[in-house]
């Protein structure tokens, strides 16, 4: 009897290392079977290590007293006090509210948006057309959000904006949308759209074009029209593809458009009800304080929520649509 239990860890001990030589083999089989596949790859590979994952090194910086002269090494250890500053603001549930509100919007209507341009374009018959309206829908997104702010300075003025000049014409009173902070949502939401959804429509007319189009010629055969076959075909087949674009956008949800928000809002105290959101509150407090363990507390924590959110999506997805699901 005794002997049985000193043979058990023995045994186990040869069970879990064939275990390992197993996993190690089936790994380097891999790496030899696909070898060329690898090559390909490593280019790609050492250069997501060298400038996204060696990085990472520098969150540690979020945990201390951070002082350039001293270094990472020498900076004293602060533990989440570099966290205090953004949660002891009064207007922090303000920003946090309006970041999350923005990129919902930013999120749904870009999607609407690109879906409808990706199935009204594949829909166009004539294929020069069809080629000068891609080139027309995505020229936006090469623009400046600094070139499309002095545009928007032109159109949303009191005093000679083009938009209070239409008002002008058909008698309504002018709007001073730079004091209006109401009506900023929706502005930004039109300018991301307008900005973006072309180009976003690309990914989707690739995943129509995978479509077999035997599918669409029985449908003709049976008397659909189409409109039908846009409803059950095209749109149900790019499910999979909305859900998982939806799940890359939702890890990014806790930072705000930098770039278009500061471009166009700027240091304009009377839209911050509307339009402040972390990257831009978080910009201004650190060009008055200079902390860099402050920036780097706060852009951590969007990481961590947005890497929450993604794996919560992700399940929710799987439960529901499997085939959508990231891993």
């Amino acid at each position: 009897m005794s002997g049985t239990v000193m043979k058990q860890p023995e045994l186990l001990q040869k069970k879990l290392s064939g275990q390992q030589r197993g996993v190690l083999g089936a790994f380097f089989h891999e790496l030899i079977r696909n070898k060329f596949l690898y090559v390909l790859a490593l280019p790609g590979i050492v250069w997501f290590f060298i400038f996204c994952y060696v990085p990472m090194g520098g969150i540690v910086i979020a945990f201390q007293d951070f002082k350039a002269v001293k270094g990472i090494t020498g900076s004293p250890f602060v533990g989440l006090k570099n966290f205090e500053f953004f949660f002891h603001s009064k207007d922090w549930l303000l920003i946090v509210r309006n970041t999350v509100l923005l990129n919902v919007l930013f999120i749904a209507f870009g999607t609407l948006a690109s879906v409808a341009i990706a199935v009204m374009v594949t829909e166009l018959g004539s294929p020069w057309f069809k080629m000068i309206s891609q080139s027309v829908m995505i020229f936006p997104h090469f623009l400046s959000w600094t070139v499309v702010a002095m545009f928007m300075t032109a159109f949303v003025a009191t005093e000679g904006g083009f938009i209070n000049q239409l008002l002008g014409m058909i008698g309504v009173q002018p709007v001073a949308f730079l004091s209006s902070p109401q009506y900023w949502p929706a502005i930004l939401v039109l300018l991301k759209i307008w900005h973006g959804a072309g180009f976003g429509a690309i990914i989707y007319m690739a995943a129509i074009a995978g479509i077999n189009p035997d599918i669409y010629e029985s449908a003709s055969i049976d008397g659909a029209t189409r409109w039908q076959k846009i409803r059950f075909i095209t749109l149900p087949l790019l499910k999979p593809t909305v859900i998982l674009l939806t799940i890359l956008a939702v890890g990014g949800i806790f930072n705000g458009d930098f770039g278009l928000i500061y471009a166009i809002i700027g240091r304009n105290p009377a839209l911050y009800p509307t339009t402040d959101v972390i990257d831009t509150y978080v910009f201004r407090a650190l060009m008055d304080l200079g902390d860099m363990g402050m920036s780097a507390a706060v852009g951590f924590l969007q990481s961590f929520i947005g890497f929450i959110l993604v794996l919560t999506v992700n399940y929710i997805a799987k439960k529901t649509a499997p085939e959508s699901a990231i891993f």
